[in-house]
């Protein structure tokens, strides 16, 4: 989970220093962009503001201060909105206007441009002027102030110098109070990015550049971000889901071999406690010590009884080892059903004589001939009945019941012994799966007789069911249907 939690840190960070960077990139594209429109409007700015202070000066030189003269040359400059003409002791020369307000502008204006000197530009009351100082006939030098009109500055001017920038982010020129003076297009929904002055011309005006709703770059910023995202997930998951299969096969792994080595202790036990008994018997029987020859004939039966306990096991053992290695085969023969049952259950008749059992067998009238393996069927009968003798509580009754039901020939095995909870009953047909319970666990067992029966059904084409509860005993039922059976 380390690795995994680094690389899912690190592709966070990764992104989201990438998108950031771009960010700041476009930034600086757009700071570049607007400060080079800024001086594309300058210098178109300058070029028309020069040719029209040349005929301004070029009126002034010839005919002096002419009101009728500068009002036909203002006629034919719309870019300029006012113009006014102040003398060296800040009286208003041009127009020629009786009003206070006039003259307290004129004043403020020489005042603002100081000492007669070049160009200047003055921000005054939020109007820009242009002012400079120009000669004039008759009179010595004056100082022109101009004011632009912004309508026309925009239309002519900046219109005109703008009009060829690229489309992908947009242009607007705003002015002294930050309102939009031009915009290369309508500005609904887009972002403002940067904004650069324009210095030497029109000082409180500002170039800003807007970023669209619709902006490409930014989208496909965004969408190979998402897609990083996207893959960094995808890897991520699949790192997450590796690691959890990877736990949980070592997990199943480690579970698998705890269960085979309690198999191969059970199994070892099984082997050795009925040989053990035989052995001891036989050792017995040899000496002639039982002079009785009733005592003889119950070590007989018990020596047998031992012997046939050990061929189930190694029976069972095999079986499950050809199971494994799918060696495992079956000759399904039509097949009377009462002798099956009778045959399985007089193997046990010692046993169940012994330990006090009441055997109650219930066998349905005219069962047909059911096609089946009786040695496979035989067999997983038999581990049923030995599982119920071995977890049988106080209470030793075993019910063995074949029937035909819904189809299907059923043939149950049920106690009254220790039972089993339900959260178990699905598992306790995995192979060397044994229940946990204390009351199961203190009896030997070898964990595949169950697995056995249900192979076997399912090669039969049936299946095998359990109905059980702790301390209420246990009913399995092996399941073969008629029809299948026949086919």
């Amino acid at each position: 989970m380390a690795p995994a939690a680094i690389v899912a840190a690190l592709g966070w960070i990764s992104l989201h220093q990438w998108e950031r960077s771009a960010e700041l990139l476009r930034r600086e594209q757009a700071r570049d962009m607007a400060a080079m429109a800024a001086d594309k409007v300058t210098m178109a700015l300058r070029v028309a503001e020069d040719r029209l202070l040349a005929r301004l000066q070029a009126t002034l030189a010839a005919r002096g201060i002419d009101a009728a003269a500068l009002d036909g040359l203002l006629a034919g400059a719309p870019l300029v909105r006012r113009l006014r003409l102040v003398d060296a002791s800040g009286a208003l020369l041009y127009p020629r206007s009786g009003a206070e307000a006039e003259r307290a502008l004129a004043r403020r204006l020489h005042d603002a441009a100081g000492a007669p000197a070049g160009r200047r530009e003055l921000a005054l009351d939020g109007e820009d002027w242009l002012t400079l100082t120009l000669s004039v006939r008759g009179a010595g030098p004056v100082l022109a102030a101009i004011a632009r009109d912004p309508d026309v500055l925009g239309r002519e001017v900046l219109a005109g110098s703008l009009a060829a920038s690229p489309a992908t982010s947009l242009l607007v020129v705003l002015d002294a109070r930050g309102r939009t003076v031009w915009a290369q297009a309508p500005l609904e929904g887009a972002e403002p990015l940067v904004s650069v002055a324009f210095r030497d011309a029109l000082p409180s005006w500002r170039m800003a550049v807007y970023q669209p709703a619709d902006d490409a770059p930014r989208a496909a910023v965004r969408r190979q971000v998402r897609l990083f995202m996207i893959a960094f997930v995808a890897l991520l998951v699949v790192i997450v889901a590796g690691l959890v299969v990877t736990w949980r096969l070592m997990r199943r792994e480690t579970e698998m071999a705890r269960l085979k080595s309690d198999f191969v202790a059970n199994v070892s036990h099984d082997l050795k406690t009925p040989l053990s008994v035989i052995r001891m018997f036989g050792e017995t029987l040899e000496m002639g010590r039982l002079p009785d020859e009733a005592r003889r004939r119950e070590y007989y039966r018990v020596i047998t009884r031992e012997a046939e306990r050990l061929t189930r096991l190694i029976d069972n053992v095999l079986d499950f080892s050809r199971i494994e290695g799918g060696r495992r085969r079956y000759d399904v023969v039509p097949t009377p059903v009462e002798p099956l049952v009778r045959e399985t259950l007089d193997a046990f008749a010692y046993p169940l004589a012994q330990q006090g059992f009441k055997v109650e067998i219930t066998v349905a009238p005219d069962l047909p001939e059911v096609p089946m393996d009786a040695d496979a069927v035989g067999q997983a009968l038999a581990n049923l009945v030995d599982n119920a003798i071995k977890y049988s509580a106080d209470d030793r009754v075993l019910a063995v019941d074949a029937r035909v039901q819904d189809g299907e020939l059923v043939l149950s095995v049920a106690d009254h012994g220790v039972g089993i909870p339900a959260a178990e009953h699905a598992r306790i047909f995995d192979k060397f799966y044994r229940v946990g319970a204390s009351e199961t666990q203190g009896r030997r067992g070898s964990g595949v007789g169950l697995s056995l029966v249900r192979h076997v059904a399912e090669a039969h084409g049936g299946r095998v069911t359990v109905e059980s509860a702790p301390g209420e005993g246990s009913r399995f039922a092996l399941r073969l249907p008629l029809e299948a059976a026949r086919a």
